[in-house]
């Protein structure tokens, strides 16, 4: 057996008791831990004859991916990789686990094939854990397409990188309040997403915790979380290529075009990069404001505008 096959290796550690205590065993369906419900994908990308490529890979149903693409005409180089799963999305018990090595002096573009659905639970929950590592002088963004959180659904979701200091990483994440033409906005039990950063040697640069548990303490309308809002997204730009102040203000000047939506940047901890968090009514405002922000932060610091991802 091994690490890849033990459960406790797709689960991510000191899951919050709150989540925990929807931890029963599944009565209808496919047990925690079972064949399909742990989604295992390992990838190292490395600069291999002028482009990067992908140097190693396994993958575990129901996640998997395809062959890199290169999209960017101004980045020859980029790999553009779409993570793909098989199914709907995520259901109770359900333990998925990505890691993504991206070595010293590649450049790759992550994204998903889709929104991730996550179903509505009885019994247990959903989580997904993404590792990600950046090597020196090495370029990453991850931009997955938005969470869906499901009535009654229940996910826990951590991102841990690592990235070297000369290292460029744009990293974001988008959750809608749910299926809104079913009457589901902000119906899920518990959507909790953690966004860890940390320097090669370990030290941690910055925690980002967005939690949201409708009806409880940590309920989504009330006004100290998203208020009025329906959709949250937030795009962590890491970089030394630039004094922060610039990008700070070049970001902030690009989304106060951006019509319908209430968007702040500011400078992270430790001097490493700075955040963006945008609130909207809708998914397309909120999704307009996140191509903008990476369009700008793409354009200043690597010299290429935001590419055609192809999505339909």
């Amino acid at each position: 057996m091994t690490a890849r096959d033990d459960l406790a290796w797709c689960t991510p550690v000191d899951l919050p008791e709150e989540l925990l205590a929807f931890g029963g065993s599944v009565r209808d369906g496919l047990a925690v831990g079972a064949a399909g419900k742990t989604g295992v994908l390992d990838l190292e990308l490395a600069p291999r004859a002028g482009r990067t490529k992908v140097v190693r890979q396994y993958q575990r149903a129901p996640l998997h991916i395809f062959r890199p693409i290169y999209l960017d005409p101004a980045r020859p180089d980029m790999a553009f990789v779409f993570l793909q799963q098989q199914g709907d999305g995520l259901v109770q018990g359900d333990r998925y686990r990505v890691d993504i090595d991206c070595a010293p002096g590649s450049a790759a573009h992550i994204t998903t094939q889709a929104a991730t659905k996550v179903f509505g639970a009885r019994d247990n929950f959903a989580t997904q854990l993404v590792n990600l590592h950046v090597g020196a002088g090495a370029v990453m963004e991850y931009l997955p397409d938005p969470i869906v959180p499901f009535r009654t659904s229940r996910l826990f979701q951590r991102t841990c990188l690592t990235t070297a200091p000369d290292a460029t990483v744009i990293l974001g994440e988008i959750l809608l309040p749910g299926r809104v033409a079913h009457d589901e906005a902000h119906a899920y039990d518990l959507c909790w997403m953690d966004t860890e950063v940390r320097a090669p040697d370990g030290t941690l640069l910055f925690i980002d915790t967005v939690r949201l548990r409708p009806g409880g303490p940590d309920d989504p309308r009330s006004p100290g979380l998203l208020g009025e809002f329906d959709v949250v997204a937030t795009l962590y730009v890491l970089c030394s290529r630039m004094p922060l102040r610039d990008l700070v203000a070049l970001l902030r000047q690009a989304l106060a075009e951006v019509p319908d939506v209430l968007a702040g940047v500011t400078e992270l901890p430790a001097g490493c990069g700075a955040a963006v968090r945008v609130l909207g009514h809708t998914s397309k405002a909120v999704q307009a404001a996140m191509h903008t922000a990476w369009n700008q932060a793409r354009t200043s610091l690597l010299s290429a505008s935001a590419p055609d991802l192809r999505k339909g």
